[in-house]
C-alpha cells in the first residue's frame, strides 16, 4: 500500500478496540515469579531481595506505581511471606492493586522506611538490592545490613518471558503496527510532525491502549538524528519519513520504527534502505540459543561494513547498538552490543534496529522485535517490505 491518500478522520473512524485480547498476567504466575526469586537468593548469598517501585515491582506484585522520594518496595524473604513496604496514607491505593499475599508494613511520614526494611529482613540478613533502587536508599540499607547486587535475580527472571508475556507483547506490537499503517496513510504535503504525533496517540487510544508511550515523527534531515531534532517539522515531497512509537498492554511495551519515502527519493537513499533491510535480516538470522548478544550486533555490522559503512560507530554507519531487551521496560537487559556476552536463551526478547545514519542528510531505521525460540528466533511483527510500500 502506498503512502498518503487518506484523511485523519477516515483512518480514526476505521479503528476500534483490539478484538483479540491476550489474557492478563494472573496471580498464579506472579506467585511463581516470587517463588523462583526466593529460590535464587541462595545463588547470590542473600537472604532477602528488595525490589523498588517500577517495572520490577509490577512484575512480582501487579502494583504499577512509579518510584518517588517515598520508599515503596517489595521485600522477598527466603522461607517467609514477602513484605510490602508502603507509606501508611497509601494503603488504600496499595490494596486496590496488590494481587499477591504479602505482609503490608506501613510507615508514617516522620518514620524511617529503611529501618522497617532492615527489621523485616532480620538482624543477620544479607539483602540483595534492586539495581534501580535510588543511591541514597541503597546507602542507608548498607549502613544497617549487609547488601549484595540483586540484578542477577531480577534481571535473570525478567529477561526470560513466559508464554503469557509473549502474548501480551505480541498484541502490543500488532496494535502499534496497525497504528503505523494508518499514520502512513494520512501523510500529505504540509502536514506537521505534531499533527502526525497527535493522530498516532489518538489511534493508539482507538485500538484500546492508553495512548502512545512515546512517539517520534521525523522528516528529511531530522531522520539523520536517532532521536530527532527540536521543532515542529513540515513534510515536503521527496523526503524520508521516520516514525518510531509504541504503547502498553498490561504494562508490556511495543516499540516499532518504520522509515519510508514520501514521493520520490534518490537512488542513494534507496540503496541505503536496502542495506539497512539486509543488516536487520542478518541480525535475525544469527539468533539461536547459545549465541551471545554481541554476536548478533556483529552480524548486522558485518553487512554494513560490507556496504562500505563504518567501521564501528563511525558515520556514515550505525552509531549505536543493534538492539535492546524489552518487556515491562522499553529498554531492559540484555543488549545486542559489543561487550555484552549474555548467552541467548528461549524467551528472551529484543529489538532489531541497526540504524544507518548519513550525517546531515538522512537516516534509515527499521525496527522490529523478536523473541528467541528453541531453534532460532520468531518475529513479533514482520519487517517492512519496501521503502515505497511500507506495509505491503
Amino acid at each position: 500500500m502506498s503512502v498518503g491518500g487518506s484523511t485523519i478522520a477516515a483512518e480514526l473512524d476505521a479503528l476500534s478496540p483490539w478484538p483479540d485480547q491476550a489474557p492478563r498476567i494472573g496471580v498464579g504466575e506472579r506467585r511463581e515469579r516470587i517463588a523462583r526469586a526466593e529460590a535464587a537468593l541462595a545463588t547470590i548469598g542473600a537472604d532477602a531481595l528488595l525490589v523498588t517501585a517500577g517495572p520490577s515491582l509490577r512484575y512480582f506484585t501487579g502494583v504499577s506505581w512509579s518510584p518517588t522520594e517515598r520508599l515503596v518496595a517489595l521485600l522477598i524473604r527466603a522461607g517467609r511471606n514477602p513484605a510490602m513496604i508502603c507509606p501508611a496514607f497509601e494503603k488504600g491505593s496499595l490494596d486496590a492493586e496488590l494481587v499477591i499475599d504479602a505482609d503490608v508494613l506501613l510507615w508514617e511520614e516522620h518514620e524511617d522506611p529503611v529501618a522497617l526494611v532492615a527489621d523485616a529482613a532480620g538482624p543477620t540478613a544479607t539483602i540483595a538490592l534492586d539495581p534501580l533502587l535510588p543511591f541514597l536508599i541503597t546507602e542507608r540499607v548498607r549502613a544497617l545490613r549487609a547488601v549484595t547486587n540483586g540484578a542477577p535475580v531480577i534481571d535473570g527472571l525478567r529477561r526470560i518471558k513466559s508464554s503469557a508475556e509473549l502474548a501480551l507483547m505480541r498484541q502490543a506490537m500488532a496494535m502499534t503496527l496497525e497504528v503505523h499503517r494508518r499514520a502512513s496513510r494520512i501523510l500529505t504535503p504540509g502536514i506537521r510532525a505534531s499533527t502526525v504525533k497527535r493522530f498516532i496517540d489518538d489511534a493508539h487510544r482507538a485500538v484500546g491502549a492508553a495512548g502512545s508511550t512515546f512517539c517520534a515523527v521525523q522528516f528529511g534531515v531530522a531522520t539523520a538524528f536517532p532521536h530527532g531534532l527540536p521543532g515542529d517539522q513540515v513534510l515536503e515531497e521527496g523526503q524520508v519519513v521516520l516514525v518510531d512509537t509504541g504503547c502498553l498492554v498490561d504494562g508490556y511495551h511495543s516499540d516499532l520504527t518504520r522509515t519510508y519515502a514520501f514521493g520520490e527519493v534518490g537512488a542513494d537513499v534507496r540503496a541505503t534502505w536496502e542495506l539497512e533491510h539486509r543488516a536487520q535480516a542478518a541480525a535475525f538470522a544469527a539468533v539461536r540459543p547459545g549465541a551471545t548478544c554481541e554476536s548478533i550486533d556483529a552480524a548486522a555490522r558485518a553487512v554494513l561494513d560490507g556496504g562500505g559503512l563504518g567501521p564501528g560507530y563511525r558515520l556514515p554507519g550505525l552509531p549505536h547498538r543493534t538492539g535492546h531487551g524489552i518487556g515491562l521496560a522499553i529498554h531492559e537487559p540484555a543488549y545486542l552490543v559489543r561487550g555484552d556476552t549474555t548467552v541467548l536463551a528461549p524467551g528472551m526478547c529484543f529489538s532489531n534496529e541497526p540504524m544507518i545514519v548519513v550525517p546531515d542528510r538522512y537516516g534509515i531505521r527499521l525496527e522490529d522485535h523478536f523473541h528467541v525460540t528453541a531453534t532460532g528466533a520468531e518475529w513479533f511483527t514482520q519487517p517492512q517490505p519496501s521503502i515505497d510500500a511500507p506495509f505491503g
